[in-house]
Order: structure tokens, then sequence, then C-alpha cells
């Protein structure tokens, strides 16, 4: 499961949503990805469902929250890059994959 969000941080009362809301994913081990892009691994389907009712009650007043739910097989075909001079060669590898 991935959830990304945007959301508004201008005003004092923003920010404090914007953290609650980002500790309550990590206090439920979800792991930050990036600033606004959180990733948990599930068994299945029906392990998920749990968390978007919770994820629903935790949402900020204010903002965008997305949640995409993708099976390991997706997750595995991920093509990531992390700096052109280190991963060159994985990425060859990869794309000879396809």
């Amino acid at each position: 499961m991935l959830v990304l969000f945007d959301l508004p941080t201008a005003e004092k009362y923003q920010q404090k949503e914007a953290t609650k809301f980002r500790s309550f994913l990590l206090d439920n081990g979800f792991s930050m990805v990036q600033y606004s892009i959180y990733t948990k691994l599930f068994s299945g389907k029906d392990a998920c469902q749990k968390y978007y009712g919770q994820i629903r009650l935790n949402l900020p007043e204010e903002g965008k929250v997305d949640i995409v739910t993708i099976t390991d097989r997706q997750y595995e075909n991920i093509i990531s890059y992390q700096g052109k001079q280190k991963t060159e060669k994985k990425q060859a590898e990869q794309l000879e994959l396809f």
C-alpha cells in the first residue's frame, strides 16, 4: 500500500495536522519513501481493508490523500533509479527484462 498526500502547511494549525497525519502513519508501521509518500506491506487485500478505514478516520481537515494498493508482482517490477553512476549496470539489467 502506498499513501500519497499533499497537505497544506502554510498555517501553524495545518503544519500540526500534517505532522499528526505523518505520525499516525509511522506509528502504524508505514515507512517513509519521500516526505509525502509512505508505504506498508500487507499479506493480502483483506489486511489492507482495516487500514483504509483507519486512514480515513485520521485524515486532516484539508489537503489530498491518495491510497494506491499494488500486488507483490507489480511492486517487484518497479524500476528505481538512485543516481546515474551507481546504478547504470542495474538499469541495463532491468531494461533487458522487457
